[in-house]
């Protein structure tokens, strides 16, 4: 397992925001807390499902960058507002037009467009504030952004389901290692949606009441929304370091995974072999455990056919819901909490364990010491990454 290192770049400034809070600050005390921001949804829908609303209120955009307003619009800025201070000194440091900007977004503002059409149904007319390519297109969060901070960097969006801001930090590592940037700001973003409620309960993997990952009770996922971001800089003092970013693409089926959890497994291989780590380094893993049957069984297998079964690992969509485009960047941040704060959250929901899994669930907060994490994102179509990411004392 072990190789040749690949360059470890430091995460000098991380935000979060989603269920449990507007700032990274409110979300660190409800998952030492052990409170889960999950509720019964109050969308209309013609079903019941719990779902993460984003807590905290949503601003209006400014009304230089009016035209793209949208609820991913204003979680991304209400969430990265916190970093702009670091993200001034990086510009500064490096200069804007050496620090990128690559985001990870699995629904783009595609909740415009349906209030959109709506309104043409209810007879109204498409609303003349309605602009497809500044509110519902993938691009325009990153033309937002890059506005918003005067980044001017190469940037690019991802979308790769629910690996998406997941694999950012494989793109900010290439951009580093390529010389192409200094610095690097990821993230990831996805809002609620009737597209994605829907879709999911027609897949009949969304849960009628709080979702419960890797219990024996397990019976789906419930959606979340909000945002997370970190920056990367070629040099620099932060919490944690990134060590290596491993991907993986099995393409075993368009929504089940591979029932082995191979693709899973070669991931972390991948950022193990990145980082000259053998899998008794691992301290901690944040899994992907989105709560379904199919795929909390692959993923354990892979972990514990990996990494043995003393491992302590959670999933934290007992908190946040699957954030879908989102998850990546969030779980990324929530691994830099462990290694910095030196504390697990419990995987809320999983008790009951399901016997069968064969693996370390914390059904606890711990208070523990880590110095390598990784944090699993795995995505429909069988696309997989695995983030690692180490401590820097």
């Amino acid at each position: 397992m072990l190789g040749n290192p690949v360059r470890p770049y430091p995460v000098t400034a991380t935000a979060v925001g989603n269920c449990l809070g507007p700032s990274a600050r409110e979300v660190e005390a409800k998952l030492r807390e052990g409170v889960s921001g999950l509720a019964p949804c109050r969308w209309q829908l013609p079903f019941q499902t719990f779902a993460g609303e984003f807590a905290g209120e949503l601003s209006a955009l400014p009304s230089s960058l009016a035209s793209y307003d949208s609820r991913q619009a204003r979680i991304s800025l209400a969430v990265l507002s916190p970093m702009r201070p670091a993200l001034d000194r990086a510009r500064s440091r490096w200069g804007a037009e050496r620090v990128a900007l690559v985001i990870g977004t699995s629904t783009g503002g595609i909740l415009e467009t349906e209030n959109a059409f709506a309104s043409h149904l209810a007879g109204s007319g498409i609303p003349k504030s309605y602009d497809f390519e500044r509110q519902h297109a993938f691009g325009a969060i990153l033309e937002l952004l890059r506005l918003d901070t005067g980044l001017r960097g190469p940037g690019y969006v991802v979308s790769t389901a629910c690996s998406s801001s997941g694999k950012v930090l494989g793109a900010a590592r290439r951009l580093l290692d390529l010389g192409a940037a200094d610095a690097v700001l990821v993230g990831g973003v996805d809002s609620l949606c009737q597209t994605t409620l829907r879709g999911f309960h027609s897949l009949e993997v969304l849960s009628a009441t709080r979702t419960k990952p890797f219990s024996s009770e397990r019976n789906g996922i419930n959606i979340g929304e909000g945002a997370a971001f970190l920056l990367l800089e070629r040099e620099g003092d932060g919490p944690a370091r990134l060590l290596g970013v491993g991907e993986s693409s099995d393409a075993h089926h368009m929504s089940h995974p591979h029932p082995e959890g191979l693709g899973a497994r070669a991931a972390m291989e991948q950022a193990l072999a990145q980082a000259g780590l053998l899998p008794a380094d691992i301290d901690h893993v944040n899994a992907h455990g989105t709560g379904t049957v199919l795929n909390d069984a692959a993923e354990s297998k892979a972990i514990g056919s990996l990494l043995g079964d003393k491992v302590p690992t959670v999933s934290t969509k007992g908190f946040t819901g699957h954030m879908l485009g989102a998850a990546g960047a969030t779980e990324a941040v929530f691994a830099v909490m462990a290694l910095e704060k030196g504390f697990i959250p419990a995987s809320l929901g999983a008790d009951p364990l399901d016997p069968t899994l064969g693996i370390q669930i914390n059904l606890e907060r711990r208070d523990l010491k880590c110095r390598a994490v990784l944090s699993n994102s795995l995505a429909f179509g069988g696309s997989n990454v695995s983030v690692l990411l180490g401590a820097t004392r």
